[in-house]
């Protein structure tokens, strides 16, 4: 009878692993296609973006023959750089490459291949050398952002507009330009020396980096220190009471709070109640502040407590006063993982963009900041705008500058890693 009983309680415990086995077998495969779906849809993620975005990287340039006429720019014997018709010398130029071009309706067609930065190319090129005048420079200016797009579309063939954006005569004309090997395609230098631009061949992303550098730059003073200070406090000289607690759900409540409330807070307090200029870093950093102190506070006290407490015992039973336990001892050891959220949290404020616009940097600003308070616009904020624009040059250069802010972002994430793993002692 024992012997039967046994014999049917290894049997219900076999059956019982078989079934486990089986769940445990599920479980890790669908894990795994889990992972693999996410992986897959990762890939074509970036294989889009990189498709898109890299030809931005490259601008196409047109060469030419321009006279630099002192009769033109400086009439009075000193350069007019304010009335000298710069644009006017582009213009002949480009018109002796094409001299069976007379009717004032196909120069005006002609005239259109070039950017409107070929005349600021000139300006500044005699501005920096005036010798130059009254001599004929060969240069590469910028074409027009849909001879480019073409030239980028051919890669080599011959050309071939399908895009309705160029008329056939221009298409012709193009296709001149590059059997007579005046044209090229370069590194696209503007897109990262200059602001921002009506123009999709001018647009560069210069005054958006600097105006989130400094927003970070902002942030971090205030944010860092404060969020420190607070989590020390907290954890390690404040009384457990009602009013600690309460204060530890409200940090941790405002880590989930939704990135545009902070921005409306923004608006009500620093701009309408301290009447600060919007569209400014200094607003935009104070934001981001709020926005970042939850997370510096909530990993500056995961990091305080992960310090074992023989540290504070050792340190106590020598003499030290609380205020040594904690600077001397608590504070070195906890530094890598304040740091690792620090800089975890610089990434968030990197990356937001609801904020900001609520706070009036949306607008379109051409001028690259000197400081905190000069109009400035952050990368994500020009990343909106240049995706809401119509012009298709556009799209190539919004992918462009999400590959910059990625780069950024995983830039500012490894070195989080390097942090932590570089500093942080194992117990």
């Amino acid at each position: 009878m024992a012997m039967a009983t046994s014999t049917t309680n290894r049997q219900k415990v076999e059956a019982g692993l078989s079934r486990r086995r089986r769940k445990e077998l599920v479980f890790r495969y669908t894990g795994l296609l889990a992972t693999t779906v996410g992986i897959l849809f990762l890939g074509v993620f970036f294989v889009d973006l990189f498709g898109k975005g890299a030809s931005a990287f490259r601008q196409t340039y047109i060469s030419l023959d321009v006279e630099l006429s002192e009769a033109v720019i400086a009439p009075g014997g000193e350069p007019d750089f304010a009335f000298a018709d710069f644009d006017g010398l582009v213009r002949d130029a480009l018109r002796k490459l094409f001299p069976e071009v007379t009717e004032r309706s196909q120069r005006r067609e002609l005239y259109r291949l070039l950017s409107v930065g070929a005349a600021y190319q000139v300006r500044d090129l005699v501005e920096q050398d005036p010798a130059l005048l009254g001599t004929t420079q060969t240069l590469w200016v910028p074409a027009s952002a849909n001879v480019d797009m073409l030239i980028k579309r051919s890669e080599g063939e011959p050309v071939e507009d399908d895009s309705g954006q160029l008329s056939v005569a221009q298409v012709y004309w193009v296709g001149q330009l590059q059997q007579q090997e005046l044209l090229k395609k370069g590194w696209n230098t503007a897109l990262f020396t200059n602001g921002d631009s009506r123009e999709p061949e001018l647009a560069g992303i210069r005054g958006a980096l600097m105006g989130s550098f400094y927003m970070l730059l902002v942030t971090v003073v205030i944010a860092f220190p404060t969020g420190v200070a607070a989590a020390v406090y907290l954890e390690e000289f404040a009384p457990r009471s009602r009013i600690s607690d309460i204060i530890e759900v409200n940090i941790n409540n405002l880590a989930a709070v939704p990135s545009i409330v902070f921005g409306l807070l923004g608006l009500a307090v620093f701009i309408n109640w301290a009447s600060l200029p919007r569209s400014a870093p200094l607003v935009g950093g104070l934001v981001l502040s709020l926005l970042t102190l939850p997370v510096i506070i909530i990993a500056s006290r995961a990091a305080i407590k992960s310090v074992p407490p023989s540290i504070r015992d050792a340190a106590s039973s020598l003499g030290a006063s609380r205020m040594q336990v904690v600077f001397h001892h608590v504070m070195p050891l906890a530094l890598p993982g304040m740091l690792t959220g620090t800089i975890i949290g610089m990434s968030r404020a990197l990356g937001e963009s609801a904020p900001l616009l609520m706070i009036g940097m949306v607008a379109f600003i051409v001028d690259v900041p000197a400081g905190l308070t000069d109009p400035a616009t952050a990368l994500p904020v020009q990343i909106y705008l240049w995706a809401d624009s119509p012009e298709r040059a556009f799209a190539e250069r919004t992918s462009a500058a999400i590959i910059v802010l990625l780069g950024f972002l995983l830039l500012m994430n490894l070195a989080a890693v390097i942090i932590r793993k570089r500093m942080q002692r194992n117990w």
